[in-house]
Order: structure tokens, then C-alpha cells, then sequence
């Protein structure tokens, strides 16, 4: 079986999409082979370059071509938020197979949409919540389903940055609600929800406390999406920050938990510094990106005068993914991620299969992050439920 690879966008997302596609063959068995066949760029030139480099076939300056083309298998998009909606439901009514990059859209409706196509045209789709595919994190789930940690009492996630703490840099899409739905709530706290729903359960209620910290900022260059420690933007008009710098959020979970998830651009020092802990009856781990291929494990059944919190190596043959790649201790890196869960996606292509997390997730993702605005908007708990 052949797919052929067509990917809207690139930049950062566009290089670590693409290395995954190109190390996918190499390292997994499948009898799926990977064709890196388009970009869609409305720079050609940019487009051209990009597509010379990392082995893409063609280029197009208009997405809605791309996804017409008869030799387009899989379209993965790349673009901000704002067009994740029209990009994907057109895709699947074209028959193709969607990766989307988070998060899902900016509304849950929109997600609701484009959930609804998905199961009408019958087609794969997966959300780009990568995190699920560190080792250590699904070895993390597999210790939890396997009853490690007994009943969960408590989920407590966190994911900060610091990269907009200069005031000067531009407002980009990124700091727009138009374009983006929220700041790190929606960008950083889509990942926290996820990997919550994923390792503990489905999120029932919300309080939510969200700030902006710098209120306007210079606008930016024509095009810019980045901006680089020092470049000026001087002399440029201000505009105001429409989406958080800071978002706290408490959530009770169905199953009787009780969780925190805080989120922050403004955390000096955090470069990407997404973590989470959980506590059970017998036990709990601890998992931080910055040291990845380990999980922190406490086992409250065994030998109590020797208790402690040891660390799993997570690099054996026998961990999730990990006999894909290196012998035991030699360690991987956040690009594999990209490569386990192309992985999974093309496989639940070749068989039909389910992928996860789908556009259906990503609804209930965008309610929750949904829920957590009009808490702190209205200064009161919110049910998830209340958002039919």
C-alpha cells in the first residue's frame, strides 16, 4: 500500500512533520510506503525550497488544488488555528485521510463539524497531540490500566514557556483570538487536557482563572510568525493582546479526581517545560518533557522502610515504540514522537482501524478549554456539560 503525502504549511511544524514522514520506512515495519508527493505554500519560491530539502515532489500555491489532486492520499495540516476547520472538513469530503495539527479548531462547534464529516466520509484522522507517543508517557498509561496506582485521587499538569515575555515581541497570529482561539490556554493547555483524558479520565467541571500580561505589543512585520530575541520592532503601532499570557485551570474528573493544569508564556526559565503527576492509593508517577525518557515511579505496596520515588529508564525493547529505534539506554528525542504516531496513523489507514486522538477528541479537548474561558469570564465553576 502506497500514501502519498500532501502537507498545507510548514515552518516548524512543516520540519518536524516531514522528518517524521521521512524517517517513518526506516525505522517501523509497515507495508505502507510513504511518498512525500506535495507542499501547499502560497510563497512559491519558499514552497520550492522547502520541498527541495526535505524531498517533497511538487508544489502548489493554492491548498484547494492540492487536496483536489487524484494522487493525494493524506493531506496534514500546518496552518494556524483560524483555518484548521475549512482545510480538514474540505480534505474529507475529498476522500482524503486528515492529520491536524492542535489545536483541533477554535471552537468546539467547529470541532463538532468537523468530527461529524469524519464519520460521514469514513476517512482516518488524527490531532497532532504527540505527547501521547513518548515512550515513557504510554508506559506511563499502560502502569495505569494495569492497576500500579490503584484508584487516581489526583492529576496535576503543568506547561510553560517563556518565549513572549519580551514586550516587544510582535502580535502575531499566535497572541490573536481570531486566528488562534486563546494564548497558552489553547496552544500549551490543549496538550494538558489531553494527556489528562488520556492517563486519568474524562474532565466533568472546570474553574478557571486566565491573564493577559502585556496588553498591547508592536504590530508585526508583513507575514512574521516568529520572531528572534533582538530583532527590532521599533517604531511599530501597538495593538492590543486579544488571548491569555496565563491560564490556571482546576477541573474535577468523572471518575472522582481532582486536577490542576497551569499554563504560561511568561515562566522564566521554562524553555518547554510540560510535566504532569499522579497521585493514586498505591502509588504514583511523574513524568517531565525535559528529562523524556524518564518516568518517575512511587510503589506504596512494597517494602515500606524503603520507600522512594526511583526513575524508569524508559529505552527497553520492550517499552512503547522504543524497539523501533536504539539498544536499551540509548535515548530518544521529541522528534520521534512524530515518527510513533505517523506510525499508528497509517496503520489505522492500512487496517481500517481507529486512530486516537481523533477530531472526536479534539471536540471534547476544545470544551473543556471552552469551559475554562467562561469560567473565568463569569467567575464561577463550569460544567462541561453545559456546552450542548
Amino acid at each position: 500500500m502506497k500514501l502519498n503525502i500532501g502537507i498545507i504549511g510548514m515552518g516548524f511544524m512543516g520540519r518536524a512533520h516531514s522528518n517524521a514522514w521521512s524517517q517513518l520506512n526506516k525505522f517501523f515495519d509497515t507495508d505502507v510506503e510513504i511518498c512525500l508527493k506535495a507542499v501547499a505554500c502560497r510563497d512559491k519560491a519558499r514552497g520550492e525550497a522547502f520541498a527541495k530539502k526535505w524531498g517533497y515532489e511538487s508544489v502548489e500555491t493554492d491548498w484547494r488544488a492540492m487536496i483536489a489532486r487524484d494522487d493525494i492520499d493524506v493531506v496534514d495540516i500546518l496552518t494556524p488555528t483560524y483555518a484548521h476547520k475549512e482545510m480538514a472538513v474540505e480534505a474529507m469530503k475529498a476522500g482524503k485521510h486528515v492529520i491536524c495539527e492542535k489545536p483541533c479548531a477554535l471552537t468546539w462547534q467547529e470541532c463538532h463539524e468537523m468530527a461529524e464529516v469524519a464519520k460521514e466520509t469514513g476517512v482516518v484522522t488524527y490531532l497532532n497531540h504527540n505527547y501521547r507517543r513518548v515512550p515513557a508517557v504510554a508506559l506511563a498509561k499502560q502502569m495505569i490500566e494495569e492497576g500500579r496506582l490503584g484508584t487516581i485521587y489526583h492529576y496535576c499538569g503543568k506547561y510553560m514557556q517563556e518565549w513572549i515575555m519580551d514586550e516587544n515581541f510582535p502580535l502575531t497570529w499566535h497572541l490573536q483570538k481570531e486566528a488562534a482561539g486563546a494564548g497558552p490556554l489553547y496552544d500549551l493547555g490543549s496538550h494538558n487536557v489531553d494527556l489528562a483524558r488520556y492517563l486519568v479520565g474524562e474532565p466533568t467541571a472546570v474553574q478557571a482563572s486566565l491573564r493577559t500580561i502585556v496588553k498591547e505589543r508592536p504590530e508585526a512585520s508583513a507575514g512574521a510568525a516568529t520572531f528572534s530575541a533582538g530583532e527590532s520592532t521599533e517604531g511599530n503601532a501597538k495593538k492590543p493582546v486579544t488571548v491569555d499570557d496565563a491560564a490556571f485551570l482546576i477541573l474535577d474528573f468523572e471518575n472522582g479526581a481532582i486536577g490542576s493544569m497551569d499554563t504560561s508564556r511568561f515562566a522564566a526559565g521554562r524553555k518547554n517545560f510540560n510535566c504532569f503527576e499522579i497521585y493514586g492509593s498505591k502509588g504514583a508517577l511523574c513524568f517531565n518533557l525535559e528529562r523524556m525518557n524518564e518516568l518517575q515511579y512511587y510503589d506504596m505496596t512494597n517494602d515500606v522502610d524503603h520507600q522512594g520515588y526511583r526513575p524508569i529508564l524508559v529505552t527497553e525493547g520492550s517499552h512503547p515504540y522504543v524497539g523501533a529505534w536504539w539498544p536499551q539506554g540509548h535515548i530518544i528525542g521529541y522528534e520521534h514522537t512524530f515518527v510513533h504516531a505517523f506510525y499508528d496513523f497509517v496503520e489505522a489507514v492500512r487496517t481500517g482501524g481507529k486512530m486516537t486522538p481523533d477530531f472526536e477528541d479534539g471536540e471534547k479537548i476544545t470544551k473543556v478549554l471552552q469551559a475554562a474561558q467562561i469560567s473565568d469570564a463569569e467567575g464561577r465553576k463550569v460544567r462541561i456539560d453545559e456546552l450542548k
